[in-house]
């Protein structure tokens, strides 16, 4: 399941998107703005997606059950790789095409100055939406760099929210220089110049997007400061005698299962193997709450060192 950030900052975007794509429309029809129009279909994409991460974000907070033995938590990121498509097929898709009709058949707009203040107005809400999804994720971020940290994140909501809030004031900028420049320059041209930008920024931000959500969805690996905790907490008890291997992969934004192979000492029980790997399993949950599912398998270091030249060897073949 994602964090309440994720869901503020969700919905801060689908109303500030929902009143900015009903004003872009409304410009768009009285002004014949194709950059407008852009522009519109992109606030109204935005707001089918964020209804989409609303969507996804619930369907991963479902229970585990028969079919799903380890949750819906990667619900989430299916979702994210949706909006990525949409994004690109619907939101650059129709910007393309409607630029280039305006380039093949230029008019020039009706009253430009309805634009202006469309888009000055839809310039302070993204602002503040923006504002929003950026102070959501600064909070989760830590002392990592603001690029760093959207590749480590597991969130895709959050970061979705600040891709699409980014990608439209970038839009909106366009379209406010090449609106002036069309009306200035009596070059209508220029507004269709503009809705196939305004698609290019679209196709770049579905790309970056759809590239971070891939990643999640093949499955990735805890934090490597996590992993290298969970080794400190082993490698301290006199019971390990060898730590095989720690595995990790997140099916969830805070949802992580870990799985351990350790070489305990030939001196123990079997009674005292089982507490140790209680012990180690209430250590880890305690002191990282995002591992929900710990599997800890006693296993000679010799043996696991043949099952896994064994599975190198048959993965090459």
């Amino acid at each position: 399941m994602s964090s309440p950030s994720s869901i503020k900052a969700i919905v801060a975007a689908l109303v500030g998107n929902l009143l900015i794509a009903v004003t872009k429309f409304g410009g768009a029809f009285y002004t014949g703005s194709s950059a407008m129009f852009s522009e519109a279909i992109h606030s109204l994409v935005d707001t089918g997606n964020q209804f989409l991460l609303l969507y996804g974000l619930k369907r991963s907070k479902k229970p585990a059950d028969a079919r799903h033995p380890f949750g819906y938590g990667m619900e989430v990121y299916f979702w994210s790789f949706v909006v990525a498509i949409l994004i690109f097929g619907l939101g650059s898709g129709i910007s393309f095409y409607e630029g280039l009709h305006k380039i093949k058949s230029p008019t020039p707009l009706t009253d430009p100055f309805i634009n202006y203040i469309i888009l000055i107005l839809a310039l302070f809400f993204e602002s503040g939406s923006c504002y929003v999804a950026f102070k959501e994720f600064k909070k989760t971020k830590g002392n990592l760099g603001w690029f760093e940290s959207i590749r480590r994140s597991k969130d895709p909501a959050l970061f979705t929210v600040m891709f699409e809030d980014t990608a439209a004031l970038f839009g909106l900028g366009v379209a406010l220089v090449f609106i002036y420049l069309s009306d200035a320059l009596q070059k209508p041209e220029l507004d269709g110049v503009a809705s196939i930008l305004i698609g290019c920024i679209l196709a770049a931000t579905a790309c970056l997007l759809a590239f971070e959500c891939k990643g999640l969805l093949i499955g990735e690996s805890a934090n490597s400061q996590v992993v290298m905790d969970i080794r400190q907490i082993l490698a301290r008890d006199p019971a390990v005698q060898h730590i095989n291997e720690v595995l990790t992969l997140h099916l969830g934004p805070h949802d992580i299962l870990l799985t351990i192979s350790l070489d305990f000492s030939d001196a123990l029980s079997s009674e005292q193997v089982e507490d140790v790997i209680s012990r180690f399993e209430t250590h880890i949950k305690s002191d990282h709450p995002d591992i929900r599912r710990v599997f800890i398998e006693a296993q000679s270091y010799r043996a696991h060192r043949t099952d896994s030249d064994r599975t190198s060897r048959s993965d090459r073949g």
